[in-house]
């Protein structure tokens, strides 16, 4: 079965219990973000959770009888300081996962961080290719990946939690060049040789890994874990590939228990996410 009718099997044979973060601003509620919660409904069974105008705003425009009747199946909570209430839910168990949405990165992370009581987390992003080619791709946030050290640990965190999907990873991890452009420019050499370096540490790890130089098409094509050089590079693929390459994304789990899936504010809709948060409840994720 293709990961992604995995994914969409498994989220509607769960119907978690999922938070969603809904914003900053009554301006960001919108006729498409109401209709993409409706829509999410079928995945799981939604908790929404935001400042007072925005619930408000979502409880007064409900459009049609048949909106007014899904949005009644909704659990609202008004907070002022939804980040943290997000996150409270998530770890007292009264959400079995939680998506950021809208809500603040800074905020929402720095509360989770705290809540776990570990000092940085990880993030595993899943995307697909206009032609429908998944992919998991780390590191996506700025400040991940940038050590040799910091990449393996990430990718082992990362491969064990592909495992939960019934897959074997097989991880592509990229660098700032082909092999030829050796010579060319130090920090092109620099880059591959952390390449060659974090390729071979993987391998004798147990994890099947190889290393594609920049070639990152390939690296899509015969691969499902791609690795960015760093998570700058990460960031950007992620961008490109999402907001003007056509690609969907599906959120970015975060690389701890409870489950937590990571989105960007810039995204429209969060179905897809929330599909993803539903179906990683499936079973307990081990070795994190």
């Amino acid at each position: 079965m293709n990961l992604l009718d995995t994914v969409m099997e498994r989220a509607r044979a769960q119907r978690a219990r999922v938070g969603i973060g809904i914003g900053v601003g009554s301006d960001v509620i919108s006729e498409s973000m109401l209709a993409d919660l409706m829509s999410a409904h079928e995945f799981a069974d939604l908790v929404l959770i935001g400042g007072s105008e925005e619930m408000r705003a979502i409880e007064t425009d409900t459009g049609t009888d048949a909106d007014a009747d899904t949005l009644d199946s909704f659990e609202i909570i008004h907070s002022d300081d939804p980040e943290q209430e997000l996150v409270r839910k998530l770890v007292c168990g009264e959400i079995d996962a939680a998506v950021r949405g809208m809500l603040s990165a800074t905020k929402t992370l720095k509360n989770l961080r705290s809540a776990l009581g570990i000092p940085k987390l990880h993030r595993l992003a899943l995307l697909a290719t206009t032609d429908n080619q998944p992919f998991f791709l780390a590191p996506v946030g700025i400040d991940e990946g940038n050590t040799i050290a910091d990449k393996i640990d990430l990718v082992q965190r990362g491969a064990s939690y592909i495992t939960r999907f019934g897959i074997t990873p097989k991880v592509a991890v990229l660098s700032g060049g082909r092999f030829e452009d050796v010579g060319r420019s130090a920090i092109v050499d620099q880059s591959l040789a952390d390449g060659e370096v974090v390729a071979r540490k993987l391998s004798e790890s147990g994890i099947d890994a190889k290393h594609y130089g920049i070639l990152i098409e390939a690296a899509v094509r015969d691969a499902n874990f791609v690795v960015a050089p760093d998570g700058i590079a990460g960031n950007l693929i992620f961008r490109t590939l999402t907001f003007l390459g056509g690609g969907v994304g599906f959120g970015a789990p975060v690389l701890v228990e409870p489950i937590f899936v990571d989105t960007s504010r810039v995204k429209v809709d969060y179905s897809n996410a929330i599909m993803l948060a539903s179906a990683l409840t499936w079973g307990a994720c081990n070795d994190i």
